[in-house]
């Protein structure tokens, strides 16, 4: 049966319908994991993206919400792919395009299935993910998030294998590192303050049971996981191409990457409180991060204007150039 769309605010005079927000990095089990929810009692939003070669299960996120996040970004200059935190920074956003962002995210949200839990999963939601928290709750929602996390070393495997075949070109992996950092940091510090909870991918694929149950205990919603037999079947061992047991690499010459990771794996863990989780480690990690990404962007910035230059400076024209200043100069003294 189709659900049916609900109308903004409806639920604030009754029992207030749950969001749930699938936050982190793409290809860190996002789509299995929404995937897992949606078997285990949660609805799916309609009109979603659909099973590519990259993803042939499918990706279980709304074409609505890829499009409002990417024209966000792209109006501030940024993308999916950016690996700054621009967008972080004060003021990044004014009040009254937010109010007017805020109200565009309100009237998709406004068209969820009605639902006493609903899973909303598009990676890019994690770096605007207050528009859509706020839009969430005036829609009369209450919201929670998930945040996927896998291994930095598997996901860098995965996203080169991915550009390779989409773009032709590999990443590398200081870039893929400066993207998990980016996604993973900003999708903790974006949920505290809201019921949450963390979701290891090797776990969910160990024990996919187990791990709806914390959700369901953590978020305090309903997960009756009514069609096991069909996530079963869903998680089969193909959905795991890359598998990195070891320590986590740190292609930057930090303790960024495996100490983010260190923190969240341990947070992941069923005997681990939110209050417990290291929270002074993940904000060094990201005050370290942030001043670093805005000094070598501001230095890039500096030297594309360098660059716009040399593309316009020919060697010949460079010489011709250098010439005429000499013959100027009557090639005296140190023009000699």
């Amino acid at each position: 049966m189709e659900a049916t769309p609900v109308s903004q605010g409806q639920h604030s005079a009754a029992v207030r319908p749950t969001v749930v927000f699938v936050v982190g990095l793409g290809r860190s089990g996002t789509s299995a994991l929404t995937r897992v929810l949606s078997l285990s009692g949660a609805a799916l939003p309609s009109g979603l993206l659909g099973a590519t070669i990259d993803n042939p299960r499918g990706y279980f996120e709304p074409r609505a919400a890829i499009s409002l996040n990417q024209q966000i970004l792209r109006r501030h200059g940024s993308s999916g792919y950016d690996p700054s935190l621009r967008l972080q920074e004060d003021g990044a956003i004014g009040s009254d395009e937010r109010a007017r962002w805020v109200t565009r995210i309100g009237r998709y949200l406004s068209t969820l299935p009605t639902a006493p839990v609903v899973v909303l999963k598009e990676p890019k939601i994690t770096l605007v993910s207050g528009l859509w928290f706020d839009a969430a709750r005036r829609a009369g929602f209450e919201v929670a998030a998930i945040i996927a996390l896998r291994h930095p070393g598997e996901v860098i495997d995965s996203l080169d294998r991915r550009g390779g075949r989409q773009f032709y070109v590999r990443n590398s992996p200081e870039l893929t590192a400066a993207w998990w950092l980016r996604y993973t940091l900003l999708a903790e510090r974006a949920t505290r303050g809201i019921t949450r909870v963390i979701v290891d991918y090797d776990n969910l694929l160990t024990d996919w049971r187990q791990e709806v149950k914390r959700i369901s205990v953590a978020l305090g919603v309903d997960l009756p996981a009514s069609d096991g037999q069909a996530v079963d079947g869903f998680l089969s061992a193909e959905l795991r191409h890359h598998h990195e047991p070891g320590p986590v690499t740190d292609p930057f010459g930090t303790d960024w990457l495996s100490t983010v990771y260190g923190v969240l794996a341990m947070a992941a863990r069923d005997d681990v409180r939110d209050e417990e989780w290291e929270r002074a480690e993940l904000d060094r990690v990201y005050e370290s991060y942030r001043a670093a990404e805005r000094g070598f962007r501001t230095a890039l910035a500096g030297y594309g204007r360098y660059r716009n230059l040399n593309w316009l400076l020919a060697p010949t024209v460079v010489r011709s150039a250098l010439g005429i200043m000499a013959i100027a100069h009557r090639r005296r003294g140190t023009w000699a």
